[in-house]
């Protein structure tokens, strides 16, 4: 039957970075579950380079779990590794390579236990991977739009990010967005008489930092999260073309990350009030003053209740009995928004693991989701 750390060293060997595409592992997977007898329908993008896959075995009808992942990896442009990181290499009971953590390792373990399910399973089980997940949980929406209308009703998900295979129930929701400040370009030897649109960045920069602040000292609060009130924060700044010109153009991207109390739209609103104030007094004097807002990217929290009835047999095999709270996004969220299921994270390696040269999983946190998994698919 099918073997996890086969399938994982196969996984691996497909570079599916995001922004190239996973479409070569993708018809891999598909023609793989056809080789059991499984069907699968692919959801593929416009340009087909990449694609979602969905496959159900069991029982036809509602209910069942889905086993939930995405396949696609971040790059590794300028990581200094120690073997070809599309190569699994294993030492010291360490599996190294590029989405061994993150997360590759659930998804050979979740093609396992699938398959070696399909001769004893009647209860539905069903199968989701996923494209664009680490560009902002982008290739699910249309599978699972189209999933929603054909009429899937799953009973819970499972969603395999890594977790050292502790149940998790909650994420913050994460809203990405980009100012674009327009000013009016001139000689610096004259920079009073134009406008420095990096300096109309650096004053929009002041409001979210004032914003990042109310959230810290009087925001809402999870206490499940290490960091337990929702943030705002400033990653990317681009603007000016010479030290001797002002720029009349800067871009700075932004997100939130919003814990379950504070809405996302809200905090987003305040900051666009601001922007168009300080765009009106700048008008006063350069009409040509503009501050755009533009949403790039969005996706909602996750918050299941943890005494859900149908996780009860996820925690009893997992490793501890007390779900937590995860400080990274998942499509978890949005398979709750989609279906009103309960949703759990769980899977092997640690996040802390994954995004880095030298990317790894222990041996022993797939042996141990194998077990998990089989049990778990296993008739009662």
């Amino acid at each position: 039957m099918a073997n996890a750390f086969d399938i994982l060293e196969r996984l691996i060997s497909f570079p599916s970075v995001s922004r190239d595409g996973n479409r070569a592992l993708i018809d891999w997977v598909f023609a793989l579950l056809k080789e059991y007898g499984i069907d699968a329908k692919l959801f593929p993008n416009e340009s087909g380079d990449r694609a979602s896959l969905f496959a159900s075995i069991g029982a036809d009808g509602p209910g069942g779990v889905v086993l939930s992942a995405h396949t696609d990896v971040v790059p590794v442009d300028g990581q200094a590794w120690s073997s070809d990181p599309f190569t699994l290499r294993e030492h010291d009971g360490l599996l190294f390579g590029r989405g061994t953590a993150d997360m590759k390792g659930f998804v050979a373990c979740a093609l396992e236990a699938f398959i070696n399910a399909k001769s004893h399973r009647t209860d539905p089980i069903h199968l989701a991977l996923s494209y664009d997940e680490e560009i902002g949980c982008v290739g699910v929406r249309p599978m699972l739009c189209e999933l929603k209308n054909a009429g899937l009703k799953p009973s819970w998900v499972l969603v395999g990010e890594p977790t050292s295979m502790a149940v998790a129930t909650g994420h913050k929701g994460k809203t990405a967005a980009r100012a674009t400040f327009s000013g009016v370009a001139t000689h610096s030897a004259m920079a009073p008489r134009g406008l420095n649109a990096i300096h109309m960045a650096a004053d929009f920069l002041l409001e979210l930092r004032k914003l990042q602040h109310e959230l810290a000292e009087r925001g809402h609060r999870d206490d499940g999260y290490d960091i337990p009130y929702s943030t705002a924060h400033a990653g990317l700044i681009q603007g000016g073309t010479a030290l001797n010109i002002v720029p009349d153009s800067c871009v700075l991207d932004f997100e939130i990350r919003t814990v379950a109390g504070d809405n996302p739209d809200e905090l987003l609103g305040r900051l666009t009030e601001a922007a168009l104030k300080q765009q009106k007094n700048l008008q006063q004097h350069l009409p040509q003053a503009a501050i755009k807002i533009d949403v790039i990217n969005a996706y909602p929290g996750l918050a299941t209740p943890p005494e859900a009835p149908e996780l009860g047999k996820l925690k009893a095999l997992a490793a501890g009995t007390e779900c937590k709270k995860v400080g990274f996004g998942t499509e978890g969220g949005l398979f709750r928004e989609t279906f009103g299921v309960p949703v759990a994270v769980c899977g092997p390696g640690n996040m802390d693991q994954g995004h880095k040269p030298d990317e790894f999983v222990a041996r022993s946190q797939i042996e141990i989701c194998r077990t998990v998994l089989a049990q778990l698919l296993h008739p009662a």
